[in-house]
């Protein structure tokens, strides 16, 4: 046990840095309407992280990503940190928590689904509140916004639950195989189950993106 602490210590620091690589890699507007707003992977790694090691070890990566992403992007305001963190959070240890009672393979879809739910509600409510103060508009122009902003949130939700359900498994069973990560609970479904979810809502999440951005 001792060991598998001191081992989750050392992938904390991998899995971070993993997060800033794909931030700075991966920046995708997703709504046109909404350009401000970017796609950029982070929450399918702190998800799988949440789905492995529990709610509060994604919580704190996501905090510690978060604070630590402005000095890479060099753009953010304190305000993008807290709404990042807010954002994650919301969507990553919301499937984390709800995971850890359904562990198996439609447990892992339900989890996902609330946090998606979770995270389009609470982002839809934050950037009602904070927005007219950080961009010095009118609340009536903001609420015009917020169903872009919806949008944008169910297309991040559905690229970031297919991803982790179609990469979850090959990960935590290499994680397993070096020692890594905890041995799975009973009833877990087998890796294939997985990712024919997984490929599923990420194709579906892609469709609908390319029929936004009207190239399809």
């Amino acid at each position: 046990m001792k060991n598998l602490s001191t081992k989750k210590i050392a992938l904390a620091g991998m899995i971070i840095a993993l997060c800033m690589a794909v931030t700075l890699l991966i920046r995708l507007p997703l709504v046109p309407a909404v350009p401000f707003l970017k796609f950029d992977g982070k929450d399918t790694i702190l998800a799988i992280a949440g789905f492995i090691f529990g709610a509060g070890y994604s919580l704190l990566l996501t905090v510690a990503t978060c604070c630590l992403e402005p000095f890479f992007t060099g753009n953010a305001t304190w305000v993008d940190v807290v709404m990042n963190i807010i954002s994650t959070v919301s969507f990553v240890c919301t499937a984390a928590v709800l995971y850890k009672r359904w562990h198996t393979k439609t447990g892992a879809m339900k989890a996902l689904l609330a946090g998606s739910v979770c995270q389009i509600l609470v982002m839809t409510i934050w950037n009602y509140v904070v927005d007219p103060f950080y961009f010095h508009m009118p609340r009536a122009a903001v609420v015009q916004m917020l169903p872009w902003i919806a949008l944008f949130n169910v297309l991040k939700c559905g690229l970031n639950s297919g991803i982790t359900l179609f990469i979850y498994k090959p990960v935590v069973t290499a994680l397993r195989s070096r020692g890594l990560a905890p041995e799975s609970h009973p009833g877990t479904s087998d890796g294939r189950s997985y990712a024919y979810a997984g490929g599923f809502v990420l194709l579906t999440a892609l469709l609908v993106c390319l029929c936004v951005a009207g190239l399809i």
